[in-house]
């Protein structure tokens, strides 16, 4: 079968021939309908030589597919269920520390599937597995934004704008940090309340800064610092962005003020992103390519020329 694998040295993602996997004893194997490209897998090729435990790596962390085959010891599902793997389960992140979806077909445990509704598109599917998980976890069940609240989300690309709709939903004043001016008319149709192009501009009085009760960093470049910055005192900061591997904020800015890492989320969540979708509560922007342009894609990704979410169709 065909797969796209990083092959080492920061080298672009390469197209292969590879083995077709056999299911381990609590596996399935889906033939993957969707794959979400991520700016993360951009990332893990800039520093995948280290962390990778293995190459080359098939990438690819946010699939849906169908199962053709079980293992001896799956339960609840079936061959033919349409199913979503959620990439921080119970195995190992897919596409980073084991073989991912960019791929005909994929291996994952049982325990990591969301069952995708009757109805939903495979596309919105694949997608709903990391930037819809990612981005509903860290500001729902981390950040726990709600009815009062005075939001900010910096980024409103594949997760950011999924973040942004899902507090507009728990009833919170959300406002928006994204520097492409463009994507400012999604926001404002998602229920934003403003949109600026810095964060920056968020701090409004220089010895206090702002008064957010919570920001949540879907880019993570050089924005980190100012979210803290804009955050009131007793507020928190949730970062999930990781444009770039590190980045530094000045020890006195963080006093009375908490940062939290979020990283993924849970099969719930995924369902329970799946829902509010299948409703149309969250209709997140995305543009569809063929299996052909996973490499383009991730190019495209790599100099910011994507608004909103890649998402590759194959398989059919």
């Amino acid at each position: 079968m065909k797969a796209w694998q990083y092959m080492g040295d920061r080298k672009p993602i390469q197209l292969n021939e590879v083995p077709e996997p056999e299911p381990g004893p609590t596996q399935v194997i889906i033939d993957v309908k969707a794959a979400g490209l991520c700016h993360s897998d951009v990332m893990y090729m800039e520093v995948g030589d280290a962390v990778m435990p293995f190459l080359p790596m098939t990438q690819g962390h946010e699939n849906a597919g169908v199962i053709t085959a079980l293992g001896s010891e799956v339960t609840g599902f079936k061959v033919g269920d349409v199913v979503g793997v959620c990439s921080s389960g119970v195995q190992p992140p897919t596409g980073m520390f084991t073989p991912g979806g960019f791929a005909d077909k994929l291996a994952a445990d049982y325990r990591d599937l969301a069952r995708v509704p009757e109805g939903l598109d495979i596309s919105l599917a694949a997608l709903a597995t990391d930037a819809g998980m990612t981005s509903y976890h860290a500001m729902i069940k981390v950040g726990k934004a709600a009815k009062g609240m005075k939001v900010g989300v910096i980024g409103f690309g594949g997760l950011g704008q999924i973040g942004a709709r899902a507090a507009v939903l728990a009833g919170a004043e959300v406002h928006v940090a994204e520097m492409k001016e463009e994507a400012w008319a999604n926001a404002k149709e998602a229920g934003v309340a403003s949109c600026v192009k810095d964060a920056a501009e968020w701090v409004t009085d220089p010895r206090r800064g702002g008064d957010f009760d919570l920001i949540v960093d879907y880019a993570g470049f050089d924005t980190t610092q100012k979210a803290v910055n804009a955050v009131r005192r007793g507020g928190k900061v949730v970062q999930v962005g990781l444009g770039k591997p590190t980045f530094t904020v000045a020890t006195n800015t963080i006093l009375g003020k908490s940062i939290e890492g979020s990283l993924g989320g849970t099969v719930a969540d995924i369902e329970e992103v799946f829902d509010l979708m299948l409703r149309g509560e969250i209709t997140p922007g995305y543009e569809e390519i063929s299996f052909d342009q996973v490499g383009d894609g991730l190019e495209r990704l790599k100099n910011n020329q994507v608004l909103g979410r890649l998402v590759a169709r194959f398989g059919e």
